[in-house]
């Protein structure tokens, strides 16, 4: 009599691990992503002027 086949080995182990990895590492973001947001902003007078053209924009007064 055989086995059930919840009783067999599980041969693909490793090669199971290794896709779910490498799906896991294909969703996350890169390096290069992580760097650029965590990168503070510049405060510089053009970049306070873009701000406040928005604001205006936005309709927003406060």
């Amino acid at each position: 009599m055989s086995k059930h086949p919840t009783d067999q080995p599980r041969t693909r182990g490793a090669s199971r691990l290794a896709a779910f990895l490498r799906q896991d590492l294909a969703e996350s973001p890169s390096q290069a992503t992580l760097a650029l947001q965590s990168r503070p902003q510049s405060r510089d007078a053009a970049s306070r002027k873009t701000a406040e053209f928005l604001r205006i924009a936005r309709h927003r007064t406060d």
